[in-house]
């Protein structure tokens, strides 16, 4: 099945609720993995204490729906020894990725 890239340009997720969008159109496309730019994601969203990632990533796994968010997060987890542990851990398990960029999925 194929994947839906999105756009970096566009709305972003800022809360869990607006993944419906995504989620959605990859239904309409008939695709098994939502790649997101990490443009499309709202800085909470690395702030795991936030609770934001897990329930969008969940939501989007409900789904049965993997998920690759593409794009430096260094920033992000240069500052977080918990979000590091987080997209390792995600990255090892496979249903969704953090990677730099679209050649590495």
């Amino acid at each position: 099945m194929p994947d839906l890239v999105f756009d970096p340009d566009g709305p972003i997720i800022a809360r869990d609720g607006d993944v419906n969008d995504f989620i959605s159109a990859g239904w309409d496309a008939g695709a098994d993995r939502l790649v997101i730019p990490v443009s499309r994601l709202a800085p909470e969203f690395f702030k795991l204490s936030t609770g934001l990632a897990g329930a969008v990533l969940q939501k989007c796994t409900n789904y049965n729906f993997r998920v690759a968010i593409v794009g430096d997060i260094a920033v992000h987890t240069d500052k977080s020894g918990p979000l590091r542990d987080f997209v390792y851990e995600s990255n090892k398990r496979g249903d969704v990725r953090f990677v730099a960029s679209m050649g590495e999925l």
